[in-house]
């Protein structure tokens, strides 16, 4: 038919799945971003930032002033000077280190290890999920395709239907009632294509968005939809608590919690630090004691410094602590009933449409059949438009629940590997 014709007569680009995460992972912004990320959690992972290494600060200045100036000695006349001019200036370097803070800066470094973990680990998600969302989308593509084959079928049925009923008429065995009213149904089947059809080419600009490509890019997909029949529930959860990222992160949590408390009890010993300095001045004063003087020189020394009391802060402090302890623990036991949750109800989804698939597909079988007989009767006669419409309706929707049941099952097999973090990127 024209229509059918129409839609498959250029030639396009055949887009594998693997082909499609495998751009999505090169191009993805999301992906993009989260590496970013990674690399400024990374440059955020050195000593200096916890506090380990020396402070050095170099400094200049340069002033004067200008005065009018009246001095009154004991003996002796006054001296008076007019803009008597003022100078100075100085420069030097001072160095600071603190070689001890209560083990503080140990447990930020720790702290700042923890935190590049878990911008890997987010990471880590943000890959699993577009991955996921690539394998929904180019799944969907397969159904709207497939939908769009079956819709294409019906529009077949229909046209015989209609040559059949008009060549009836011209028989003189027929009516202009079954003429028109075939050519109705085939004007609804062929309503129902084109927006079929219609949502075949968004749910490809959906893929396309997500690998970054030109959205206007046109390509064809897998003509099947494979479910992976042989998922077992108590590997998904084994593997759930190893990889899954939303309890990995809780876990990470929970050490960061612990060391910001091991950080907080560090005020509670004494803090020492080295310094030294070198610095170089000179100045010039008419009216002074000493008209010009210049120095030079290092300066050392050493500073211990401890908190003897702080309006109870510190203890506030560490009770606080160690509640964001009790609280971290009590977000994994959660986080991990909620992925339990999660994943034992898409497993139910799972083997549910694993059910539906077996049943759908004898429907269609026996729906097919029944169009077949019925489809030949009515060429002889036997029985009225109404039955073949009937018929082909009941042939439609057993095709359509085959091909729905198939893609949902193939989202919660989806739904299932990405809980458990088990999600193959290579796919």
């Amino acid at each position: 038919m024209l229509i059918s014709l129409s839609f498959s007569g250029f030639a396009q680009e055949k887009l594998s799945l693997q082909e499609a995460i495998s751009i999505a992972l090169q191009h993805n912004y999301d992906i993009k971003i989260s590496k970013n990320q990674i690399d400024i959690a990374k440059n955020n992972t050195n000593i200096g930032n916890a506090g380990m290494l020396p402070s050095i600060t170099g400094n200049y200045t340069n002033g004067g002033s200008i005065q009018n100036t009246r001095q009154s000695p004991v003996t002796g006349p006054d001296r008076v000077i007019t803009g008597a001019k003022s100078t100075n200036n100085s420069y030097g370097a001072e160095l600071n280190w603190t070689i001890f803070d209560g083990f503080r800066m140990f447990a930020n470094y720790d702290r700042l290890k923890e935190l590049q973990k878990q911008g890997e680990l987010n990471s880590r998600l943000t890959i699993l999920t577009t991955v996921a969302d690539v394998i929904a989308a180019y799944y969907d593509i397969v159904r709207q395709q497939q939908l769009v084959k079956a819709a294409d079928s019906a529009m077949d049925v229909s046209i015989l239907r209609t040559n059949i009923a008009k060549t009836k008429l011209q028989l003189g065995r027929g009516s202009k009632l079954d003429v028109l009213t075939a050519q109705v149904d085939y004007n609804t089947d062929t309503s129902n294509y084109l927006q079929t059809k219609n949502a075949l080419q968004i749910a490809k600009v959906r893929l396309n968005q997500l690998m970054v490509r030109d959205i206007g890019t046109t390509f064809s997909v897998a003509d099947s939809i494979d479910v992976d029949k042989g998922i077992l529930f108590s590997k998904m959860a084994e593997m759930a608590e190893k990889q899954n990222p939303d309890v990995q992160n809780a876990f990470i949590n929970q050490r960061i919690a612990s060391l910001n408390l091991k950080s907080i009890r560090g005020a509670r010993y004494p803090a020492v630090s080295l310094n030294s300095g070198y610095s170089r001045a000179n100045s010039t004063s008419p009216t002074g004691f000493n008209q010009k003087f210049a120095a030079n020189g290092f300066t050392y020394g050493v500073t211990a410094s401890i908190n003897l009391f702080n309006g109870f802060l510190q203890r506030q402090q560490e009770r606080n602590a160690k509640i964001e302890i009790d609280n971290s623990i009590l977000n994994l036991n959660k986080t991990r009933l909620d992925v339990n949750a999660q994943l034992l109800a898409a497993y139910e989804n799972y083997s549910t449409y694993l059910d539906l698939i077996r049943l759908e597909q004898r429907n269609v079988d026996i729906a097919k059949q029944n169009l077949d007989i019925t489809l030949a009767k009515y060429r002889l006669g036997s029985i009225a438009p109404l039955e073949l419409r009937e018929a082909q309706r009941n042939a439609i929707d057993a095709q359509n629940r085959f091909i729905e049941m198939q893609y949902q099952a193939k989202i919660a097999e989806n739904t299932l590997k990405t809980i458990s973090g088990s999600v193959d990127l290579l796919n």
